[in-house]
């Protein structure tokens, strides 16, 4: 689910790609549910391929938003983004990931992952782990 949602520099929230079409993508915005192109000159990030980085290595951004919405029993985060200081932003991340790496992700990065989280439950795009498929016997 993630792979479609999007994220564009310098342009605010989350969009989904909708279509594509020659040099550039036909987002639509989760927030505003306006379409708007994104061009090849864009950087253009799909969620899915996000990782946080932990002392062990990294753990893919849709568990730690599954984490989150475990947390937070599928609501909005508790934490504002906007108004939290850096301590507070690293106490919430260490309670949904505890191995975070504390040198690496800056409170910055936990801000844009509060926000998007907060973009994905408001739009009701919560399912961030796909559920695997039963093997048949």
């Amino acid at each position: 689910m993630l792979k479609r949602i999007l994220s564009i520099s310098g342009k605010p929230g989350l969009f989904e790609l909708v279509s594509q079409g020659k040099n550039m993508l036909i987002l639509e915005s989760l927030t505003e549910k306006k379409r708007v192109p994104a061009y090849t000159h864009e950087k253009i990030l799909s969620l899915g391929d996000i990782a946080i980085y932990t002392e062990d290595g990294e753990v893919p951004l849709a568990d730690v938003l599954q984490s989150m919405k475990e947390k937070e029993n599928g609501k909005v985060a508790s934490v504002n983004p906007k108004k939290a200081d850096g301590k507070e932003l690293a106490a919430y991340l260490a309670s949904v990931l505890p191995n975070f790496d504390r040198d690496r992700v800056y409170s910055s990065d936990i801000k844009k992952l509060l926000t998007w989280y907060n973009i994905l439950i408001e739009s009701g795009r919560d399912t961030f782990v796909e559920k695997k498929k039963e093997a048949k016997a």
